[in-house]
Order: C-alpha cells, then sequence, then structure tokens
C-alpha cells in the first residue's frame, strides 16, 4: 500500500511539471506589437488566474472573437442603414466577405482556436496575420495602389481595434513558438 501510494505522488508530480505554466512579463511580449500600450492593457486586463503565455494566448483569441462579432454585426447594421447608396452599400458587402465566418475573419478565429487546443501554435501564425490582413483589405481600397476608402463610420476604428488584437496573439506566439 505504501508503494503505490509513493507511485501516485511520483506520478503527480510529473503531471504538475508537464503542465506547468510559466508566469510571463507582459511588458517583454508587447515589445514586439505593432502597439506596445495598447498590448499591455489589454494584456493586463486579463481578470484573476496566471499570466502565463497559454492562458494570455486564450484570453486574447477570446477578445479578437469578441471583437470581430462586434465588427460583423456592426457591418450589417451599416449594410441596412445605406442600402440606398452602391458605393457605401458596395464597400461594406466587401467588408463582410472579409470578416465573415465562411472565408474571413470570423472563420479564421474559429480555426485558431481549433489550432489553439490541439497546441499547434506554429500554424496559428499565418492564421493570426490572415485575420489581420482581412481587416486591412477591408479598409484598404481594391488594390494596394487605391488610397483607403474614406469611410465615417465606426468601421475603420473596429477593423483597426481587430488588426490591434490579432497583432497581440501574433506577439504572444512569438513566445510560444519558443517554448
Amino acid at each position: 500500500m505504501n508503494r503505490l501510494w509513493s507511485l501516485e505522488v511520483v506520478f503527480l508530480l510529473c503531471v504538475t511539471c508537464c503542465y506547468a505554466v510559466k508566469v510571463v512579463d507582459v511588458d517583454i511580449i508587447c515589445n514586439s506589437a505593432t502597439n506596445h500600450s495598447f498590448c499591455s492593457n489589454l494584456l493586463n486586463s486579463k481578470i484573476g488566474g496566471n499570466k502565463d503565455l497559454v492562458s494570455l494566448t486564450e484570453y486574447s483569441i477570446d477578445v479578437l472573437r469578441g471583437n470581430v462579432s462586434n465588427t460583423v454585426n456592426l457591418i450589417n447594421k451599416l449594410i441596412e442603414q445605406n442600402g440606398g447608396n452602391f458605393n457605401l452599400t458596395y464597400h461594406y458587402n466587401m467588408c463582410l466577405i472579409h470578416f465573415d465566418i465562411t472565408k474571413g475573419a470570423l472563420g479564421s478565429v474559429e480555426y485558431a482556436e481549433e489550432l489553439f487546443k490541439m497546441r499547434n501554435y506554429l500554424a496559428m501564425i499565418p492564421t493570426m496575420e490572415s485575420i489581420v490582413f482581412n481587416a486591412w483589405e477591408c479598409l484598404s481600397g481594391d488594390t494596394p495602389s487605391d488610397p483607403p476608402y474614406h469611410d465615417t463610420s465606426l468601421l475603420p476604428v473596429y477593423a483597426d481595434v481587430v488588426m490591434l488584437v490579432a497583432n497581440v496573439v501574433l506577439s504572444i506566439l512569438k513566445y510560444l513558438t519558443q517554448a
């Protein structure tokens, strides 16, 4: 009986060591972010629990999902409100394609969540980059030489936040893939 108990203790210690997480310095992660203060504010807003790479990634993906969903909702409202203006409706419909679930940012967030659950952090990098690109493409013109579309709605702000949050995830992944 004593031997069984000591084997259980050894097993639990091994499992604990395997799942031990390292608390990280948010400022170090945010040094590689596009916007250090945004990154720091976002990661420091995580309430409770450890601030390890895995939990910060999970938290940031949840925030990203919320921001992408809010952006899709905003785009749908803008399409309804501007149905009579062909140029605006066209612009918003193109943005909806860049943010939608099948080919756009929302689908990429779902895919990133699957990759995260599988601990395939390296594959998450191009997925996050595609989210940044989709948001950027919504704001830009039809071609790279076109000036950004002049949009006075809140859409540029929402899309910018999506890019910033995806960039924070990319900053975390830089360290997570090295661990």
